[in-house]
């Protein structure tokens, strides 16, 4: 249960909601509840689809590519970090700028649902937990990621509610909030990487 509840909270933060929620809004303005209730249906389910999908074959892709876990560890801690600067100093995820501004058919899978639930940032560390996690944490794993995007889509959901509330004012500062979360996740990640490089060093 622990495990279930420290993965849960982990990937909530990964996917750093408020800001997903305050992008959901500006491309979705003017649009009929029922429009943005079907706009977050298709960008969570896109979502979940490409994180389980990341996974499972995490491992895999690092067998077949010769890339060794920590040397991703670390790679994917700064990729993590510059994606958390950049929330905490402009409040908005740096592969996401220069949202285009024309008109598109179909908004929930791009540039919702990737970059923007489902960044490079996310990407990495997604493929870092799929290789980390094996047998039963591996199943706890996934109901923490998708608990994590249940909880996405029920911010979604209310979105015009919280919007309400917190006003725009409000909604950055949560983005920040999470930049600061984010950050010391990709420490954490970037320093189990550099450890398990200099483990057989040290036992030399």
């Amino acid at each position: 249960m622990s495990l279930l509840i420290s993965t849960w909270i982990k990937f909530f933060f990964l996917f750093a909601p408020f800001f997903v929620l305050s992008m959901f809004l500006a491309l979705t303005r003017g649009e009929t509840a029922a429009s943005r209730k079907q706009v977050a249906n298709k960008a969570i389910v896109a979502s979940v689809a490409i994180a389980l999908v990341l996974l499972f074959f995490g491992g895999s892709l690092f067998a077949v590519l010769g890339i060794t876990l920590d040397s991703f560890r670390i790679g994917a801690g700064i990729l993590l970090f510059m994606s958390a600067l950049s929330l905490v100093r402009d409040g908005t995820r740096n592969h996401a700028v220069g949202m285009p501004s024309e008109e598109r058919d179909d908004i929930s899978v791009v540039p919702l649902a990737v970059p923007t639930i489902i960044g490079p940032a996310t990407i990495g560390t997604i493929l870092v937990y799929g290789a980390e996690l094996q047998g039963w944490d591996l199943i706890i794993g996934i109901g923490g990621l998708l608990l994590a995007l249940g909880s996405l889509a029920i911010i979604l959901y209310s979105g015009s509610i919280i919007e309400k509330i917190l006003g725009r004012t409000g909604l950055n500062v949560l983005s920040k909030i999470t930049g600061l979360v984010l950050a010391a996740m990709a420490a954490q990640i970037f320093m189990s990487g550099v450890m398990g490089f200099l483990q057989p060093q040290l036992a030399s």
